[in-house]
């Protein structure tokens, strides 16, 4: 699908950017290194095996989706429209 000036593809291009800075976003994010016994949110000792899955973990699974559950926006515009920019 041609559209204006771009080039056959570029939609798709510009796709494809999307969910490789969102992939490498959550990448930068996962934990590493050394884990923490205890959660640094509430304090609860973190269980054995989940500081054995995630290396560098510090919160407590329930401190963890709560966070998780938060939306999160990534600030990056692609869609290039004037309205979304004014923020």
């Amino acid at each position: 699908m041609a559209s204006g000036w771009a080039r056959d593809g570029a939609v798709q291009d510009q796709i494809d950017d999307t969910v490789m800075d969102a992939v490498l976003n959550a990448r930068a994010r996962l934990p590493a290194g050394e884990s923490e016994t205890y959660c640094l949110v509430c304090g609860d000792e973190i269980p054995e095996g989940r500081r054995i899955a995630l290396p560098g973990v510090k919160t407590c699974t329930p401190c963890q989706s709560a966070r998780d559950s938060r939306p999160a926006h990534s600030g990056i515009n692609r869609r290039g429209s004037k309205d979304s920019q004014l923020r």
